[in-house]
């Protein structure tokens, strides 16, 4: 029988997409401070993120999944916007160019870790302020790294993807299917009950 899984995470989205996937969990949200250190690499700064939410609320015989999202352009790392002025500029600023996603996946049992960063790049399509402004008015951009979601109306901006969906999403299924697998959880008897 597989260990029962964490999930070291309040993101909704993370949720889903384990339930996608067909693997049982339940969700611990860990009090971490999300802070970037100084000088710290964007895929440096996800992996802490991802091993550190893991480590806040891992448990004796459990797994622990942790995971943390970046979006990051010309080298700047754009979190959740700060507000309606803040989330119209990166909509702005992404529009017609390329960025990258990075995410951060960690799996804990006791004190073993392990943990993989996966990079998409995604391309938008130019966005206009008035384009820009209308998202934003959805609300759907409003807690999430770079101020869109690629799974739901944020996708109309989309016109390539290199890499992982899911990771943009927010977990990568395929790297975080084998990351179980490394640690003996059997997803395909968790599927099968």
């Amino acid at each position: 029988m597989s260990k029962p899984l964490i999930l070291a995470s309040a993101s909704p989205r993370r949720a889903d997409l384990l339930r996608q996937i067909g693997i049982p969990f339940e969700v611990l949200v860990p009090n971490v401070d999300e802070s970037r250190r100084r000088g710290e690499s964007a895929e440096d700064y996800v992996r802490r993120l991802a091993r550190s939410k893991a480590a806040a609320v891992r448990r004796p015989g459990r797994l622990t999944l942790g995971a943390d999202t970046a979006v990051v352009l010309d080298e700047v790392v754009l979190g959740k916007p700060r507000d309606d002025i803040d989330g119209v500029a990166m909509l702005k600023a992404l529009g017609g160019r390329a960025h990258t996603v990075l995410t951060g996946v960690c799996l804990a049992d006791g004190e073993a870790f392990k943990t993989r960063v996966v990079t998409t790049e995604v391309r938008f399509r130019p966005i206009s302020e008035t384009l820009a402004t209308a998202y934003w008015r959805t609300g759907e951009g409003a807690d999430k790294a770079g101020g869109y979601g690629i799974q739901g109306i944020g996708s109309i901006f989309v016109t390539r993807i290199e890499g992982s969906y899911s990771a943009v999403v927010g977990l990568p299924l395929s790297e975080t299917e084998e990351l179980l697998t490394a640690f003996g959880f059997d997803p395909w008897g968790a599927r099968l009950g």
